[in-house]
């Protein structure tokens, strides 16, 4: 395992988010009354997406350290991008933060400094909205996120292996995705194959299992599935795991069962968050 290389303008390297857009992400998360899972994760999505421009953006500019791509798959197969990135697949980093769809001004609450909490607004960019509609095609999905990566490493051989994080609810209508999953993973730079994290979401309230590392105590086998076609956490995600207050052992994969919204968001933070920039 090496995932070593560092990233930089002249080398980057990408994140593919894979987002499940089926009739079935209208429900709530865990069986309660309230946001959809389809909102929900396109609210982090987006949230996410700010947050890496901000990490990329320096005295000059926004620096194109990552490509970044949004596959959803429903209805459709292809980009989630909207506005002036739609049917766009993998979009520098600088062009992302050029080119919200729009930009909403929504409600926060911060601390007042006496103890108490003020709502204030705040600008909140938007590339992509929630969608939840038809089947879940999923091997079409993994098909195409591997055809965009393909190019991108050959064009980048050196990079830090592109990550891929899958977020769903449901099982493939379109077939068994294994093979197609692990052509994803089976691409590689000279610094290690793509990663891929499988993040389910859960609409009833069963407790979740978040980043085991082995298959015995999974319910059934499209959990076993998603564990294993998901990829090893590198020892730096371990280590952000552990902050998060996990305790993952050797092994552990990027694999999250009946995870609620605060486990998609730790996943995306884990699988995001860079431990090399320059």
């Amino acid at each position: 395992m090496a995932y070593t290389a560092e990233i930089s303008r002249t080398n980057p390297s990408c994140f593919l988010f894979v987002i499940d857009q089926s009739g079935s992400m209208a429900d709530p998360f865990g069986g309660e009354a309230g946001k959809r899972k389809a909102d929900g994760v396109a609210d982090a999505l987006n949230r996410l997406l700010q947050n890496l421009v901000i990490k990329c953006a320096k005295t000059e500019g926004v620096r194109d350290y990552y490509s970044i791509g949004v596959i959803g798959y429903g209805a459709r197969v292809g980009s989630a991008f909207l506005g002036a990135l739609a049917g766009q697949e993998l979009v520098p980093i600088s062009q992302v933060a050029a080119n919200p769809a729009r930009i909403e001004e929504r409600a926060k609450k911060v601390d007042d400094g006496a103890g108490g909490l003020v709502e204030q607004k705040v600008k909140f960019p938007v590339w992509l909205e929630p969608v939840a509609h038809q089947g879940t095609p999923m091997v079409q999905a993994m098909t195409l996120a591997a055809n965009m990566l393909q190019g991108f490493v050959a064009a980048h051989p050196n990079c830090f292996p592109p990550i891929v994080i899958h977020i769903t609810d449901g099982e493939s209508t379109d077939g068994d995705p294994t093979d197609a999953m692990q052509n994803v993973t089976r691409i590689a730079s000279s610094d290690g194959n793509v990663l891929l994290f499988n993040v389910h979401l859960s609409s009833n309230a069963n407790a979740p299992i978040a980043y085991p590392n082995r298959a015995d105590n999974l319910p059934d086998q499209y959990a076993r599935l998603l564990f294993e076609t998901a990829s090893e956490l590198t020892p730096f995600m371990l280590g952000i795991a552990q902050e998060q207050g996990y305790n993952p052992e050797p092994g552990a994969r990027g694999f999250v069962f009946n995870g609620d919204l605060a486990l998609v968001v730790q996943s995306l933070d884990i699988g995001t968050r860079p431990s090399n920039l320059r």
